[in-house]
């Protein structure tokens, strides 16, 4: 079925939360063929048991109907360890959902520009790194990085940053790099839109929008912690009933990942050399003892799942 963005095909690199949600969605709402790499066999058996227990969930609530679950969970396939991405060769888009980190994703965009289609679109679901650095990345090794309208420039890469839970959260920011082109641009926001979700428009600034602003309150509420200001629970409290926050700062970081929210905040600190962006000292011992929040049982609260 021809569709405006153009994307029959997916690549979602990456099965943790963040790239399941994604393939979810894409399944699901898009309706596109999607193809899930991640390195670990065992992080693939984990994501595709999510994402059985989330479409039985929908068709418990009646969201969708048992023929709906049964053709988004056939539209998913595998991709083979020893294959790679060079299973890739042949999609249409390709988003990159792995961990904040700008070498491990420069990689992968290294890997992905040589393997890739010339109008294979490039996207990251990163939340804080430069899209341009990624990017510039992507260009092929002996071509010029000034090569703007050669098909396998750095302009088809993009930022299309989900929310999780990904399923739940409506938001997709769309960041464009220096590089991006406008046809890029317009065939991931028109992608974004049948994944069912709104977007929102940002510069390549460090965090963009969600996490210049979303961090540093999350930073500050552990920084107050720190100093003894006020206890876990009061924080969260506060939030949740003065300001009618589904759920307060402490709780929300646990859910991020404290180290997912570390690297952000490292990220905003080295990128604007503000020291507001400083990340608390509290923060960074809690990642050292492997505290890391929800995903592993122990953050500022214990969770038993």
């Amino acid at each position: 079925m021809s569709v405006a963005h153009g994307i029959k095909t997916l690549g979602v690199i990456g099965a943790g939360q963040m790239g399941l949600g994604i393939a979810y969605v894409a399944a699901l709402r898009a309706k596109v063929t999607v193809q899930l790499y991640d390195r670990s066999p065992e992080q693939i058996s984990k994501g595709l048991n999510l994402m059985d227990r989330l479409l039985a969930k929908d068709i418990s609530k009646g969201k969708i109907q048992e023929a709906d679950a049964r053709h988004a969970r056939e539209r998913v396939s595998v991709i083979d360890q020893v294959v790679g991405v060079r299973a890739l060769r042949d999609v249409d888009m390709v988003i990159e959902a792995v961990s904040e980190n700008l070498e491990v994703k420069q990689r992968i965009f290294r890997e992905l520009a040589a393997e890739t289609r010339p109008e294979t679109i490039l996207a990251t679901n990163t939340s804080s790194i430069s899209i341009t650095k990624i990017a510039a990345s992507a260009v092929p090794q002996g071509e010029s990085a000034a090569s703007a309208l050669g098909k396998r420039s750095a302009g088809r890469v993009v930022g299309l940053h989900f929310f999780n839970p990904v399923p739940v959260m409506k938001l997709v920011e769309l960041i464009s790099a220096l590089q991006t082109s406008e046809d890029t641009l317009s065939r991931a926001r028109a992608f974004a839109v049948a994944c069912d979700k709104d977007v929102t428009v940002s510069k390549d600034v460090p965090g963009f929008v969600s996490n210049a602003l979303l961090m540093p309150f999350i930073n500050e509420a552990i920084m107050w912690l720190e100093r003894g200001i006020a206890t876990r629970d009061d924080i969260d409290k506060t939030l949740r009933l003065g300001m009618n926050h589904p759920m307060g700062p402490l709780q929300l970081a646990d859910f991020i990942g404290l180290d997912t929210c570390l690297a952000i905040q490292k990220t905003l600190y080295s990128g604007t050399g503000d020291s507001k962006y400083r990340p608390s000292v509290l923060l960074e011992r809690m990642v050292d003892a492997g505290w890391f929040g929800r995903k592993n049982g122990k953050g500022f609260y214990e969770y038993d799942d």
